[in-house]
């Protein structure tokens, strides 16, 4: 990617290229993260047959069998290679936890979290951009102090405590929402019901996952707003008559979107993590919740699929994030 008088959006045969190209180069990049993650894992303190005969003493020869059978008794090399080629065919092995193949049981868990992250993303992005040119706009105000404080409180309060504070007060205290879940389980409801069921057990969560993410792109967009607003092009704008309105949501805005969209797809990509904390609190059944069960039960498979999920996530995020420089930015075009 690189800058220039072209439109990188008119280039539609560049941009497509562009876009294989960087699909290309992510495949060693993807092996290369298979095979570290496989081995930090299986050089991790925790044996996985400890948790599947249980705590109780057991025969030798009994645990060899399950060790076996698992096909944790062959040497280290040998199973990385047949994990990597068993990727490669689409087989990302077998829960040792949950009895279950682990793409079938990533697929039960991805649509819940994506729900989760989507509309975390959505609700961050969209409230951190209007605080933040609410801000901008009136520098050193009233809206811009309460704005510049709620976002050092979202930097500094972790997502699993302020997920608490939420249920002590909404749940608990006002009983305004369900304290955990993602239905409810005593009623059956259908239709636009059951909707709202969904919604009102998403709210607490979003609310939490999202707190951090809505500070930091309400901060940047106001520093960058800030930024712009002072450069040539929008002086000499306001010159030629040029309301401040215009001049902010016309001009300014979209030179200043550019950070924005890069802290935008960052977030995308940490969220994953920050929902394994998050889905605990709620007790939300997602790919965060199993993550953090599979790190206690030492299901191995299960968390190098989860691991390899996120690793893709990131890179296709990450492209995404670089065609929308192109839409919003036509000095860019693809080589």
């Amino acid at each position: 990617m690189s800058s220039g008088g072209a439109s990188g959006t008119g280039e539609g045969g560049g941009l497509a290229t562009y876009v294989v190209r960087r699909f290309v180069n992510a495949v060693p990049l993807v092996l290369g993260v298979i095979v570290v993650n496989f081995v930090l894992i299986a050089l991790a303190p925790g044996d996985p047959v400890t948790h599947l005969i249980g705590e109780f003493p057991a025969p030798a020869d009994y645990v060899e069998r399950v060790r076996a059978d698992y096909g944790l008794d062959k040497p280290l090399l040998e199973r990385l290679v047949r994990y990597v080629g068993n990727v490669l065919q689409g087989d990302l092995g077998f829960s040792f936890a949950n009895r279950l193949p682990v793409l079938d049981l990533l697929l039960q868990r991805l649509g819940r979290t994506l729900m989760l992250m989507l509309t975390t993303v959505v609700l961050a992005s969209a409230v951190g951009l209007t605080l933040g040119v609410l801000a901008a706009r009136r520098p050193h105000s009233v809206g811009d102090r309460a704005a510049t404080g709620f976002a050092l409180a979202g930097y500094a309060i972790p997502e699993f405590w302020f997920g608490q504070i939420l249920i002590l007060v909404f749940a608990v205290w006002l009983g305004w929402f369900p304290a955990g879940g993602f239905r409810s389980v005593r009623i059956d409801y259908t239709g636009w019901a059951a909707v709202v069921d969904y919604a009102r057990h998403m709210a607490l969560p979003v609310a939490a996952l999202s707190f951090r993410y809505l500070a930091i792109t309400t901060r940047l967009t106001r520093a960058s707003l800030l930024e712009v607003m002072n450069t040539q092009y929008i002086v000499a704008a306001r010159a030629r008559g040029l309301s401040e309105r215009a001049l902010l949501w016309r001009h300014a805005l979209r030179a200043a979107a550019l950070p924005v969209v890069t802290v935008i797809g960052y977030n995308f990509a940490f969220i994953v993590a920050g929902s394994a904390l998050v889905e605990t609190v709620f007790g939300w059944p997602g790919i965060g919740r199993l993550m953090y069960d599979s790190i206690f039960t030492r299901d191995y498979p299960v968390l190098l699929g989860i691991l390899l999920l996120v690793s893709v996530t990131v890179i296709v995020v990450n492209l995404l994030t670089d065609v929308a420089y192109a839409i919003l930015d036509p000095r860019i075009r693809y080589d």
